[in-house]
């Protein structure tokens, strides 16, 4: 039978990377991924926050380095994974997080805006993966995964968000597409659909009146009646980046608390 099933979830002696790393979903992941025995590079356009994550990291055992990196500009993102192989030796996993989100009514919505998501949302997930892929063939093996989200499958309401909809769903069929193409070599490339999330931009927003409303709509909207905690979508992660997946390329995981079951 090989290596016992708890094994197969261990990442001792992997290395990973994930953009949007220094706060909320992407800071989640890097613990899971750190606590399972990999080495993370938290990867962020905010410096400060990059080295504040880093640290915290270190501080609870984990070996990190902390990256700044704009990941819609291609030359930042290649020199991010290079010093990361220059530092480590190797990249095993690059999970692929940062984005952005808008609520904007589609007929006022500047098309500033619009380009704007994409850029991040769409384009940004893009370039890591080629990058991370360039690598990953070379070695013959290596894990993907980019966050969409639920988004991606269902239309959002009370709020209008069409950009991020769209780039969400682009996330989906773009991962699909490079599953397929890098299947022969080694590589899977799958991606993970949050539903509603308490990070700590949310509950910022959820503070307000105007999100008061909008947490009472949600939640009447979710079979399981309250939003995920970013511990939620971890064990997600850790599957995705770990050997018991290897077979698993291509695919989705939703963890939406059953929103898009109706």
């Amino acid at each position: 039978m090989g290596e016992k099933i708890l094994e197969k979830f261990s990442l001792k002696g992997k290395t990973a990377l994930v953009t949007g790393g220094a706060q909320g979903i992407g800071r989640g992941y890097a613990f899971a991924l750190g606590e399972a025995g990999a080495k993370v590079a938290i990867v962020d356009i905010n410096a400060e926050m990059a080295d504040a994550t880093a640290k915290e990291l270190k501080t609870a055992g984990i070996q990190s380095m902390a990256c700044h990196c704009d990941v819609t500009k291609p030359d930042q993102v290649e020199a991010m994974v290079k010093s990361i192989i220059d530092m480590w030796g190797t990249l095993t996993i690059g999970v692929n997080n940062a984005g952005m989100g808008i609520w904007s009514d589609a007929d006022t919505m500047p098309y500033e805006v619009w380009k704007k998501t994409m850029a991040l949302n769409l384009d940004g997930i893009y370039l890591c993966a080629r990058e991370e892929a360039k690598y990953m063939i070379h070695e013959g093996y290596g894990k993907i995964i980019n966050t969409a989200s639920m988004s991606a499958h269902i239309v959002n309401t009370p709020q209008n968000q069409v950009a991020y909809n769209v780039s969400k769903a682009g996330v989906l069929h773009m991962t699909r597409s490079l599953a397929a193409e890098w299947a022969p070599f080694g590589v899977r490339v799958n991606s993970i659909s949050p539903g509603y999330t308490r990070t700590e931009l949310v509950e910022k927003l959820l503070s307000t009146p105007e999100g008061k409303k909008m947490e009472s709509d949600w939640l009447r909207m979710i079979p399981q009646k309250k939003m995920a905690l970013v511990e939620d979508l971890q064990g997600a992660c850790l599957y995705l980046a770990c050997k018991a997946s290897d077979y698993t390329t291509g695919s989705d995981i939703l963890v939406d608390g059953g929103y898009c079951c109706w």
